[in-house]
């Protein structure tokens, strides 16, 4: 990335930290809005947000819209902010607003304002001819928004619920300065070079099937990297100290209801009957951890005790959510359980904020970190919830960590450090998680006997560092565009030859590699080398070898990386030196 796009990116980094951000981009989704009435009087409007980047809205309309729709929208936007029209607010009482958007053949405002309490005051806001329902707050003026673009047209159902009509939800983004945007929309172009879905399709990593719609198929290539993530994950919680267990996917429905996931999360599980008995398949591994736990008798000499699970879970995703490795149905979590005494809260929270700091450091990501707090369908008490936070914020406070406040966006269990790794283009992703919690120990009964032969209550981690094991290989493909580090790339070493004649001393190069542990291919077919070299490369090999009269002769091999491109000849014993510390230190 050149200095000038790193520039823009943090400009666009700095924009997006703050509220003002929202505040523009909300305001741009009713300058949009208005556009959109300008152009089709016959559009009905549901609920127009800003989110994260950007802004969309959710329209009601039988005409289709179409790239040249955009447009046209986007020039009618561009007039609207020109002519700088004041954005004003005003209030009614809920029945006059009911009467005000009926007037105007809004049924979507009119079922939002039925559902707000009869003694409410509601705020609109007016620009020109454009009235919106609307909370606010917004710009002052149609002229404050300078730069914007349209980007796409996604169906979506009215209040996310399959049951109602499917509406058209266009998406846009907006910034104040025009080199922002365009520094964004640069970003965006990279990002669609990087699409893990076309890069997993080249490389022949994975593949989603009509007939197993959010239900990954993982090829070889595809499991060579699992597996690496996998083997990395167990050897380094073991040397941590975790012990690996594994649960069933199916369970009990009386187990749900005893976790409290039925009551907060059943709309996202799946159910069956076996022996005419009612189970589920889990949708997380944490009530299977506490019937683990609940085995035996622990004592107080005992704890911390780590539990690591490579759990495999399942949860109803709407198909409009689906999208590659990123929003899938079926995955496999890296979660681990930690239960310990309330006097180790701290030291193990700092412990496993080492842990992924370490994790994510391997994979040269940056993060930003943010403190959930208790969210409106909370189970157990206020103080057990304060307590929990302020273990959180203090090992964060002790770690010298800066950290984000996400009022209200915690687990239904307890509070939770949620961790946004940046990749190298500058975009964000939510993967690590700790959450500290009070209520599983005692829906479960979990106790152990303290010192005083007495028996008390553990306190409890739920944590994941990759997140999913499928998600963070779309995280990955996407961050170094398919070039894998060498000891997570599925060929680590491409042999080619420069006529079938070469073919002998290829292959017996392949078994010395392959002897030394490096994953080695050869590619020996009766094809010019200038093709080979170029599939190779698209295959994203690190390692490409070419063998020919020469390397032949002298027992050598020709070597190309993919990063520092020729590195001339060397004898199959130096590549093999290099190659395995290479792999050793996990280098970037």
């Amino acid at each position: 990335m050149s200095e000038a796009a790193a520039d823009g990116i943090q400009e666009f980094k700095e924009f997006e930290a703050g509220d003002k951000s929202r505040t523009y981009r909300h305001s741009t989704s009713h300058l949009m809005a208005q556009a959109v009435q300008h152009l089709f009087p016959e559009a009905k409007f549901g609920i127009g947000p800003a989110i994260d980047n950007g802004f969309y809205y959710d329209i009601d309309l039988e005409h289709r819209f179409t790239e040249e729709d955009l447009a046209a929208i986007e020039k009618e936007m561009k007039k609207l902010s020109k002519a700088n029209l004041p954005i004003e607010r005003f209030e009614l009482p809920r029945a006059e607003a009911v009467k005000y958007m009926e007037e105007r053949q809004e049924p979507y405002k009119v079922e939002l304002i039925n559902e707000l309490p009869e003694d409410a005051v509601i705020s609109f806001y007016k620009q020109g001819d454009f009235t919106d329902l609307c909370a606010g707050p917004h710009l002052g003026s149609t002229g404050a928004i300078k730069a914007f673009k349209l980007l796409s047209v996604a169906g979506a159902y009215w209040r996310g619920d399959e049951k109602n009509k499917m509406l058209q939800r266009i998406y846009g983004t907006s910034f104040p300065k025009q080199s922002m945007l365009e520094d964004y929309l640069n970003m965006m172009e990279e990002a669609k070079k990087r699409d893990h879905r076309k890069i997993g399709r080249e490389m022949d990593l994975f593949a989603l099937y009509d007939e197993g719609p959010g239900f990954p198929f993982f090829m070889p290539r595809g499991m060579v990297i699992r597996n690496e993530l996998e083997a990395f994950w167990r050897q380094a919680h073991a040397e941590r100290g975790y012990q690996e267990v594994r649960t069933p996917l199916i369970l009990s429905e009386d187990l749900w209801h005893r976790s409290g996931h039925w009551d907060h999360y059943q709309n996202n599980m799946y159910f069956t009957k076996i022996d005419e008995a009612d189970y589920a398949i889990k949708p997380m591994n944490c009530p299977g951890a506490m019937l683990v736990y609940k085995r035996r008798m622990y004592s107080y000499r005992d704890f911390p005790i780590r539990m690591g699970e490579l759990g495999q879970v399942h949860r109803h995703e709407l198909s409009g959510a689906l999208h590659g490795l990123m929003r899938v149905r079926t995955f496999t979590q890296d979660d681990a359980h930690i239960f310990m005494l309330p006097e180790q809260i701290k030291e193990e929270i700092k412990g496993v904020i080492e842990f992924i700091d370490y994790v994510y450091g391997l994979f040269g990501f940056k993060y930003h970190v943010e403190l959930s707090t208790r969210p409106q369908d909370a189970m157990g008490s206020q103080e057990d919830w304060d307590m929990a936070t302020d273990a959180l914020r203090e090992a964060m406070e002790e770690k010298g960590m800066s950290f984000i406040v996400n009022e209200g966006d915690g687990a239904f269990y307890g509070p939770k450090i949620d961790f946004h790794l940046e990749d190298c283009i500058g975009r964000t992703w939510q993967c690590g998680t700790i959450q500290l919690d009070f209520q599983m120990p005692q829906r479960f009964d979990l106790t152990y006997v303290g010192s005083d032969g007495e028996k008390h209550r553990p306190v409890m981690i739920h944590r994941v560092i990759f997140g999913s094991i499928e998600r963070f290989i779309g995280i990955l493909t996407e961050h170094f565009a398919g070039k894998f580090p060498l000891w997570l790339a599925p060929v680590q070493v491409k042999i080619l030859t420069v006529t079938e004649r070469f073919n002998d001393y290829a292959y017996e190069l392949e078994k010395q590699f392959r002897a030394a542990g490096l994953r080695t291919e050869v590619d020996g077919r009766n094809e010019k080398i200038g093709y080979k070299i170029r599939e190779a490369r698209n295959q994203r090999d690190p390692y490409i070898l070419v063998v020919g009269e020469k390397e032949a002769e002298a027992g050598t091999v020709s070597v190309r990386s993919s990063k520092e491109g020729e590195l001339g000849e060397m004898s199959p014993a130096e590549l093999t030196a290099r190659l395995r510390k290479e792999i050793e230190d996990k280098a970037c």
